[in-house]
């Protein structure tokens, strides 16, 4: 069977790993959207996501643009023709976006759901004590991080963690 043909979507470190599993496991990456290269630190040079760093490392297609729905962006995704498109650590998608590829679009998200949706859920499941949290995949749909599950991967959390070996463990589980 033919694996399906992807489009990503991400910006941070924890993205990166996901993307990195995709690739290697010989998916077609028909593209890479990110966020646009923006100034920072004290001289102000254009840094560059990490996702961007990974994709260009791996010569992959690469998009960034200011706004999800620019007609001309619309348009070169549309133009990729992908069958799937991967969301993780991005940002809230148009209709007109994750509606584009035959098999859907699905985001993979740092908490169990429905617990913690929306930002920082490493934190806050450090912040409210919990034992476990996890990474859940879904298809999106109008709601933040409520559309049909996919999957759940369960993930301890240690006596030790803080949010950056917490984030570590959760990124690494995203991968799989």
């Amino acid at each position: 069977m033919k694996k399906p043909s992807v489009v990503y979507m991400g910006t941070p470190d924890f993205a990166v790993e996901p993307l990195k599993a995709i690739v290697e496991n010989g998916y077609d990456v028909k593209g890479v959207i990110t966020v646009a290269d923006k100034p920072s630190g004290r001289g102000q040079k254009m840094r560059k996501s990490p996702v961007k760093v990974f994709a260009e490392e791996n010569n992959l297609n690469i998009l960034q643009p200011l706004k999800l729905k620019d007609p001309v962006f619309l348009e070169q995704l549309s133009a990729l023709k992908a069958d799937i498109f991967v969301v993780i650590a991005f940002r809230m998608l148009p209709r007109e976006v994750w509606q584009m590829p035959e098999l859907g679009t699905f985001n993979i998200h740092g908490s169990l759901l429905p617990n913690y949706r929306g930002a920082a859920p490493i934190n806050w499941a450090l912040i409210n004590g919990e034992q476990k949290t996890g990474v859940t995949s879904f298809f999106i749909n109008e709601e933040i991080d409520s559309g049909s599950l996919i999957s759940n991967i369960e993930v301890d959390i240690a006596d030790e963690d803080n949010a950056g070996t917490l984030h570590d463990k959760l990124m690494h589980s995203a991968s799989s």
